[in-house]
C-alpha cells in the first residue's frame, strides 16, 4: 500500500492578495459606470495602491508583502514585455530609408525623424538636469537626463487608436517616434545603470551578448516557425490544457529575463523588453489572437499588481528633503518634463503644422512605466535619493493625465474633415460597421432620426448626428463630399429609396450602397445605378462557407482586424512596364488580382504592371502600408 503526500505549505497568507486582486477589479468597473473615460486606469491604481499599503497590506517584512512585490516586478517584466511585443518591427523596418536622403525624404520619414527627435530630447534633457541641480540633490545629471527622455506608448496608442489616427502620417510619426525614444531608452539606461554599478569593465560585453542571442534567436525563429511539423503541432496544442503557445511564450521571456540576471539586476527589463521584440518580429500582425492571451495574463492580473505596488511603496514624507524648494523644484521639473518633446516636435511642422506639432510634443510627454523603472533603479543605485523618486512618481500621474488632454485640446479633430463613410440609420448593422470601418483607421459617421436611439450609439462613442435623412441641410451639416461613402441602412426599403432618389437626383452624389430585396425594390435602385447589397444572397454564401470551406471562413472572420483586402491603383511610373518578381514587396502581403480596364488577371512572377491597373491585395495594415508606396 503506497501513501502520497501532497507537499504544499498552506500558511501564506492571501489576504494581501485578496485586496490587491478586489482593487485592481474594482477601479475600472468605477471608471466604466462613472463615466470617466479620460483619466488612466493606473493612475488611480497608483493613488489607492498608497492607501491600501498605508493601512491594510501589513509590514513590508511579512512574507506575504514580499510575495507581493515578487507578483509586482513579475507585472513589471511583463510590462517591459508586451511594450517590446507592441512594437511594430515591420513599421520600423519599412521605415528605413532606401533612397538618398534629402530634408524633404528626412522629414517624411518617421524613423529619422523619429531618432533625430530623441537626440534633441537627450540633450535639452541632459541641460534641464543641470538646472535643477542647484534645487536638487541630483548625483548622476546623465542618468537623471535618461529619466527624463523616457516616454509612454501605452498611453499614446490608445489615445491615437481612439481618434482613428493610427494609419495616418501623422499617427505613424507619433507611434514610430513613440518606439523610438522606448527601445533607445531602455538601451540607454541599462547600459548606464551598468556602468555606474560595476564601472567601465569588460563585463559591459556581456550586455551585448544579450544583443547577440537576440540576433541568433530571431534568425532560428524564423526558421523554426516555418516547419511544417512545427506549426501542425502548435495549431494542435494552441488551446485546451496545452495552451503551448502561451507556455512557449513564457518561457522565452524567462530565457531572456534570467540571461539579463545573471549579467545584472539592472538588465532585466531590457531582457524582458528584448523577447518581446522578438516574438513581435516572429508573429507580426498574426501575434493579435496570442495578445488577447498574454493581455488577459499582464492587465488582467500582474499589471495592476505592479501599479498598486508603486503606490503602496510610495513615501510622501520623502519630499520633505527639498525644505523650502521643492514647490519649484517640482514646477521647473514638469515644465522641463513637457518641453523637452514638445521643442523637437517642431520638426514635424512642416508637415502638419505648428498646432498640430505642439499637440503631438503633448502627447510623446506622456510617460508611465519607463520613468517608474528608471527611476527606482536609480534609487536602487543610490544615484536618485527617495525625494526625487517621489517627485518622479507623481510626474508620471500628472504626465499621464494632462498629455491627453492637452492633446485633445490643440488637437480637436474633425470627425468630418477628409474621406469619410456616413451611414444612414442607427440600426446594429450600422454599428457594426462604423465600429469596423473604425478598425481599418477609416472615419465613419452615423445620422440616426431617433433621439433614444442617437444617445445609445453616442455612448458606445460613435460618431453620430441627431438628424432626418430626408433633410437636405443634414448633408451640409456633415460635410459631404464627392469622396464620401454614403450607406443607406435604415431598415425600410421605401423610406432607403427615397434618400438614395434625395442624394442622387437632388445632391448628385455617385458614391452609395444601399441593400436590396425582392425585384422591385431591385429595380428601382437599378434605374438610380445605387450599388445595392443582397442581403439574402450573402446570407446563402455564408452558410455556404460555413459547410464547404468553414476552417478559411473562420479564418478570415476572426481575423478581420489583423488582415484586410484593398485595391491600389498604380500611380508610380516607376514601376510601369516591371515585372511582379522584379519589385520587392512586403512578405505579409499577397497579391490577389490585378484589374486592367475591364479584364482581370490573378499575377505571377512574369505579370507586367502597367500605370493605371488596380491591384487588390490582401495583408497587414503594415503591409498594405509598404505596397501603397511602392505602387502609388
Amino acid at each position: 500500500m503506497f501513501t502520497t503526500t501532497l507537499n504544499i505549505a498552506f500558511h501564506y497568507d492571501y489576504l494581501p492578495l485578496l485586496i490587491t486582486a478586489g482593487l485592481a477589479w474594482v477601479i475600472p468597473m468605477f471608471l466604466s459606470i462613472a463615466r470617466i473615460k479620460k483619466v488612466p486606469t493606473v493612475i488611480i491604481e497608483i493613488i489607492l495602491g498608497y492607501f491600501i499599503g498605508a493601512y491594510l497590506l501589513g509590514s513590508p517584512e511579512q512574507e506575504s508583502y514580499r510575495i507581493l512585490e515578487f507578483l509586482a516586478l513579475t507585472g513589471f517584466l511583463f510590462l517591459m514585455f508586451l511594450s517590446g511585443l507592441e512594437t511594430d518591427v515591420d513599421q520600423i523596418i519599412t521605415s528605413f530609408p532606401r533612397k538618398k536622403i534629402t530634408w524633404a525624404r528626412f522629414l517624411k520619414n518617421p524613423l529619422l525623424v523619429g531618432i533625430t527627435s530623441f537626440a534633441i530630447t537627450l540633450v535639452l534633457s541632459y541641460f534641464g538636469a543641470l538646472s535643477l541641480s542647484p534645487l536638487a540633490n541630483i548625483q548622476n545629471h546623465w542618468y537623471f537626463a535618461l529619466i527624463m527622455v523616457t516616454t509612454s506608448v501605452g498611453i499614446i496608442l490608445p489615445v491615437l487608436k481612439n481618434r482613428g489616427e493610427t494609419a495616418g502620417r501623422y499617427g505613424q510619426m507619433l507611434i514610430i517616434a513613440a518606439a523610438v525614444a522606448d527601445i533607445l531608452s531602455i538601451i540607454l539606461f541599462t547600459f548606464t545603470a551598468f556602468i555606474i554599478k560595476n564601472g567601465f569593465k569588460a563585463e559591459i560585453l556581456l550586455i551585448l551578448a544579450l544583443f547577440i542571442t537576440f540576433y541568433v534567436f530571431y534568425q532560428l525563429g524564423n526558421k523554426f516557425v516555418k516547419v511544417h511539423f512545427i506549426k501542425k503541432i502548435g495549431f494542435q496544442l494552441a488551446h485546451a490544457a496545452s495552451q503551448i503557445s502561451i507556455r512557449g511564450t513564457m518561457f522565452l521571456i524567462l530565457i531572456f529575463v534570467v540571461l539579463a540576471q545573471y549579467i545584472g539586476e539592472e538588465v532585466m527589463l531590457l531582457g524582458a523588453f528584448l523577447s518581446g521584440l522578438l516574438l513581435s518580429g516572429f508573429l507580426h500582425k498574426e501575434r493579435s489572437l496570442l495578445m488577447v492571451k498574454l493581455d488577459g495574463m499582464g492587465f488582467g492580473f500582474f499589471i495592476p499588481i505592479f501599479f498598486i505596488m508603486v503606490g503602496a511603496k510610495f513615501d510622501p514624507k520623502a519630499i520633505l528633503e527639498f525644505d523650502q524648494s521643492f514647490l519649484l523644484f517640482f514646477f521647473l521639473l514638469l515644465v522641463i518634463l513637457f518641453a523637452i518633446k514638445i521643442i523637437p516636435s517642431f520638426l514635424w511642422a512642416k508637415l502638419f503644422g505648428y498646432k498640430k506639432a505642439i499637440a503631438g510634443g503633448f502627447l510623446m510627454s506622456s510617460r508611465l512605466s519607463l520613468i517608474i523603472a528608471a527611476s527606482a533603479i536609480g534609487l536602487k543605485l543610490e544615484i536618485i535619493s527617495p525625494g526625487i523618486n517621489a517627485c518622479f512618481i507623481i510626474m508620471a500621474v500628472v504626465t499621464c493625465f494632462l498629455s491627453p488632454v492637452m492633446y485633445n485640446f490643440l488637437n480637436p479633430g474633425d470627425p468630418l474633415s477628409g474621406e469619410k463613410t456616413i451611414i444612414i440609420g442607427g440600426s446594429s448593422t450600422g454599428v457594426l460597421l462604423a465600429r469596423r470601418l473604425k478598425v481599418h483607421g477609416k472615419t465613419a459617421i452615423i445620422i440616426e432620426k431617433d433621439n433614444t436611439r442617437f444617445k445609445e450609439i453616442q455612448l458606445k462613442g460613435i460618431n453620430v448626428i441627431l438628424g432626418d435623412a430626408l433633410d437636405v441641410d443634414i448633408y451640409s451639416k456633415v460635410k459631404l463630399s464627392p469622396y464620401d461613402y454614403v450607406i443607406v441602412e435604415t431598415a425600410i426599403a421605401d423610406l432607403n429609396i427615397k434618400i438614395c432618389e434625395l442624394l442622387k437626383i437632388e445632391l448628385r452624389h455617385d458614391r452609395i450602397i444601399s441593400r436590396s430585396g425582392g425585384s422591385a425594390i431591385e429595380k428601382a435602385f437599378k434605374k438610380l445605378e445605387i450599388e445595392t447589397v443582397d442581403a439574402t444572397r450573402i446570407i446563402a454564401t455564408t452558410i455556404e462557407n460555413l459547410i464547404v470551406r468553414p476552417s478559411t471562413y473562420h479564418a478570415l472572420v476572426e481575423s478581420f482586424e489583423n488582415f484586410s483586402v484593398e485595391e491600389i491603383k498604380i500611380t508610380n511610373k516607376d514601376i510601369d512596364s516591371l515585372q511582379v518578381k522584379e519589385i520587392p514587396f512586403h512578405k505579409d502581403a499577397i497579391l490577389m488580382m490585378v484589374k486592367r480596364g475591364n479584364n482581370s488577371y490573378i499575377p505571377h512572377g512574369e505579370t507586367f504592371f502597367r500605370l493605371g491597373d488596380t491591384i487588390h491585395v490582401f495583408g497587414t495594415d503594415s503591409a498594405l502600408e509598404d505596397t501603397r508606396s511602392k505602387l502609388s
